[in-house]
This record gives C-alpha cells, sequence and structure tokens, in this order.
C-alpha cells in the first residue's frame, strides 16, 4: 500500500494538484496526500480533524463504483473520520467555495474531537 500512495503522490489529478498545492499543502492543522488507513488509501487526510477528502472523477459514477465508494465511506466512517467527498468538476468551478467548507468542517471537527 505505501508503494502505491507514493506513486499516487507523484501521479496526482489535475485537481488534486490544484487542491493541494492552491489550498491543503499550507492549511493548519496538516493534512497528507494519499494517505494509508487500513485497507484504504485516502486522497486527503487530516488526523488531527480526522477529516479524509475524496475528489471523484467520472469513473466514480458507475453503479458498481457508487457502491463501492458509499461501502467504502461506510467502513472509513466507522473509524471515526468523517469523509468528505467532491467532483472534479466542483474543484474545476466552485474551488473557493470547496475550501471555505473544508475549513468549516476541519474547525466543526477539532471542536468536536476537544481540540
Amino acid at each position: 500500500m505505501k508503494e502505491r500512495s507514493r506513486k499516487l503522490r507523484k501521479e496526482m489529478t489535475r485537481q488534486e494538484a490544484k487542491l493541494w498545492y492552491e489550498y491543503l499543502h499550507t492549511y493548519k492543522p496538516r493534512f497528507r496526500r494519499q494517505h494509508v488507513i487500513g485497507a484504504f488509501i485516502l486522497d486527503f487526510y487530516c488526523d488531527s480533524a480526522r477529516l479524509a477528502i475524496e475528489l471523484d472523477g467520472s469513473q466514480h459514477y458507475t453503479d458498481v463504483s457508487l457502491k463501492y465508494d458509499a461501502w467504502r465511506t461506510k467502513k472509513i466512517e466507522e473509524k471515526d473520520i468523517t469523509v468528505l467527498r467532491f467532483t472534479n468538476l466542483d474543484i474545476s468551478r466552485k474551488f473557493s467555495d470547496i475550501c471555505t467548507y473544508i475549513d468549516y468542517v476541519v474547525k466543526k471537527r477539532l471542536k468536536e474531537l476537544g481540540k
């Protein structure tokens, strides 16, 4: 899994790179890219807020992929990790709104966790 996560960090999608380089890489508390949690690799993860951010491209909208993503989200949430999902189109068209929302959720989670 670690080798795969390293490879994914080197091969980020355009939308992942935008979110990382234009927002998350300087965000405090710290986010990690392509972070391994159990059997899953999360696109972005903030340990302090126990928050995962997943970006979904068009391949995520088949019936099989939608069911798998729902199952995967449930399994991650069972570890007390909140999962935010955004489409690549959202990143391209509503970037500022998404950043504002991420900031809101991080602060909310930190408060819930007593941090």
